[in-house]
């Protein structure tokens, strides 16, 4: 009898482990983004860890809905599909909200207002002033973005086309285009932490623009509590903190 009551208390145990590892199979979300766009989401280079902006966003909806959020790399030009397919759960990478990008793919709400700028080289100042002396001009910009798009459109335009922001700087300053369009925030921490004194952003602030996580159009149940999180942090100040981290004043 005392064997049959072990054999049972064994089985009651295991089958407890199992249901506590399920649990926390569920409670656990698979994020992706694209670290490649200081400062929303880079590699630390001294661990190797993924931060920024967006990490500390999503991180922080993830800790007052009670989920883990697993995040990893990814393309950026590969993210939305991956959603579509339900690969993956949620992709926070800067996603610029568009009516193209809505008609596959749900966002939240907006939680960071941003817009489109040009960075060149001093060599090139005095030929390009405006958006307007972008014309007939070869053009650096990441695969994929509304920088891409943007300069897709502008007149007699040549564009090459990178898989990161950082390689685009670096052809640019390579003389292998005339310019780089990219969002303005990126232009302006690129600039500060690089202190290149050779590079130049023009004041002219190019679009208007609003960014959002990505989810599934299948999985409501995930849109749904990145509102419920995102509304959270807001409430009790975490967006804010967070904010002031990466761009040194309170969010308006």
């Amino acid at each position: 009898m005392k064997f049959y009551k072990s054999l049972c208390l064994l089985g009651l145990m295991a089958f407890s482990s199992y249901s506590t590892n399920s649990f926390a199979e569920e409670k656990t979300l698979n994020v992706v983004t694209e670290p490649t766009f200081a400062p929303f989401e880079f590699v630390d280079k001294g661990t190797s860890a993924l931060i920024g902006f967006d990490i500390d966003i999503i991180n922080a909806i993830g800790e007052v809905e009670g989920y883990k959020m697993n995040v990893s790399s990814m393309s950026f030009d590969g993210q939305i599909p991956a959603i579509i397919t339900q690969q993956v759960d949620i992709a926070i990478s800067g996603f610029t909200i568009t009516k193209e990008r809505a008609q596959k793919v749900n966002f939240s709400e907006p939680y960071y207002d941003a817009g489109l700028g040009i960075l060149i080289t001093k060599n090139n100042s005095a030929e390009i002033k405006t958006k307007e002396d972008l014309k007939g001009k070869t053009i650096c910009a990441q695969l994929g973005t509304s920088g891409a798009m943007y300069a897709e459109k502008v007149e007699g335009s040549t564009v090459s086309q990178f898989n990161s922001t950082a390689d685009a700087f670096l052809e640019m300053e390579k003389g292998s285009c005339s310019a780089v369009v990219t969002d303005k925030p990126v232009i302006e921490y690129y600039l500060a932490t690089t202190q290149k004194d050779n590079l130049v952003m023009l004041p002219e602030q190019l679009t208007v623009e609003q960014y959002g996580i990505v989810t599934s159009k299948d999985r409501q149940d995930i849109t749904d509590m990145i509102a419920s999180g995102l509304k959270k942090i807001r409430e009790n100040g975490t967006y804010d903190k967070i904010y002031q981290k990466w761009f040194g004043n309170a969010a308006k």
